[in-house]
């Protein structure tokens, strides 16, 4: 007869309790989620403003070493003209100076035939006439005094030979010094952009809309910024010709006017006015153009290579790098840029623009940007280092 006694389940007791396969399995996934929750957090990811803050940072790095590299090749150049003249000197030299040496030996061979400069009573005596001893004694003494002109020529020769010959040697130092620097800032450029380049690919696209969303919200300030110093630069120009009326109704058509509200020594003469549109036109051309560190154009620029290129076109030569550019010219406040000047970023003085007013400049940005309008604020109000009026 069969047994009508139901089968116990199989499972594990918990506690006293019989618990189902399937919970203790449940139960186990359990712990060891929590195991796992308890050794590591599950998402060690940087947020994206620490992302955005890096890549800045990175960017910012990069152009201060490719400010570095402008440097460094700019003095390679240079120290390799320098190099290339001594050496073709000492070329020079060098054969000059064996032509001396020829002509010294000669002059000894032909004192050595002739016998000494200095007679004896022998010479005299074995002299076959009085006439033959002194056309002899006549020619070794211009052949002494031709041969003590050969010696200090050759003396000379082989001193200044000698001199450019350590010239050009301390040169070739320096000059692998310079390429060494060269090779350095390449390097650096290369991998802070490399570095910047892997941290964009590691985003998702949520994350780039995101960022793309904080990029934009920071230019809309930076618009504000830009906008409330052309206020300010508008208020001032107009009290500066309130002022300037009001003198020279006061002191009639012989009076000369000063002016007031922007200093005179920052104001700038009516030359500056004619050059600085020529820099802003050619600058304007040049937008849309590549951003490429180490440029100078025609088709791609970094950001001093840009503000050289558009100021030469102007008549006026600046330096290659920012460092220099900085002291190219007179220092003015921020309220009272004016179109053309120089404006000057971070402490490193690693980034500059042309300024066209209204708060806005024409400048390359950063690799993968192209030369562009923006606000002199597009990074803060606290990045700006300086401005300068070039001529």
């Amino acid at each position: 007869m069969a047994s009508h006694r139901k089968s116990r389940p199989t499972g594990t007791r918990v506690a006293g309790i019989r618990t189902p396969a399937l919970a203790t399995a449940a139960l186990t996934s359990v712990a060891l989620l929590s195991q796992t929750a308890t050794a590591a957090p599950s998402d060690d990811r940087p947020s994206l403003e620490e992302v955005e803050k890096k890549v800045d940072d990175l960017y910012r790095q990069a152009g201060s070493a490719t400010e570095k590299y402008n440097a460094a090749k700019e003095k390679t150049t240079k120290q390799r003209k320098r190099v290339d003249t001594l050496l073709d000197d000492v070329a020079k030299r060098t054969q000059r100076l064996n032509e001396a040496r020829e002509e010294l030996g000669s002059y000894a061979s032909a004192q050595y035939r002739t016998g000494s400069a200095i007679p004896e009573t022998t010479t005299f005596l074995l002299a076959d006439s009085p006439q033959d001893y002194v056309d002899r004694n006549h020619l070794l003494s211009r052949l002494t005094g031709r041969q003590k002109d050969a010696v200090d020529d050759f003396t000379t020769q082989q001193s200044e030979t000698m001199k450019k010959r350590r010239e050009a040697t301390e040169s070739l130092a320096t000059l692998t010094e310079s390429q060494n620097d060269l090779k350095t800032a390449k390097a650096t450029v290369q991998q802070k952009l490399s570095t910047a380049r892997e941290l964009l690919s590691e985003l998702t696209a949520d994350e780039k809309a995101r960022l793309a969303a904080i990029e934009r919200k920071k230019q809309e300030e930076a618009a504000r910024k830009a906008a409330e110093l052309a206020e300010r630069q508008a208020e001032q120009r107009e009290a500066a010709e309130r002022a300037a009326r009001q003198e020279s109704d006061a002191t009639g058509s012989s009076g000369s006017s000063t002016g007031s509200g922007t200093s005179e020594s920052t104001a700038p003469d009516a030359s500056y006015g004619t050059k600085a549109e020529k820099a802003l036109a050619f600058a304007r051309a040049q937008i849309g153009k590549p951003y490429v560190w180490g440029a100078t154009g025609p088709g791609s620029y970094d950001c001093s290579g840009l503000t050289q290129a558009a100021w030469k076109a102007a008549g006026v030569t600046l330096p290659r790098t920012t460092y220099d550019q900085v002291n190219a010219g007179t220092t003015v406040p921020v309220s009272q840029a004016q179109p053309g000047d120089l404006v000057f970023f971070y402490d490193d003085l690693s980034h500059v623009g042309l300024y066209i007013g209204n708060g806005m400049m024409i400048h390359a940005p950063k690799p993968g940007a192209y030369v562009r309008e923006e606000s002199i604020f597009y990074d803060g109000e606290s990045s700006i280092h300086s401005v300068v009026r070039p001529a």
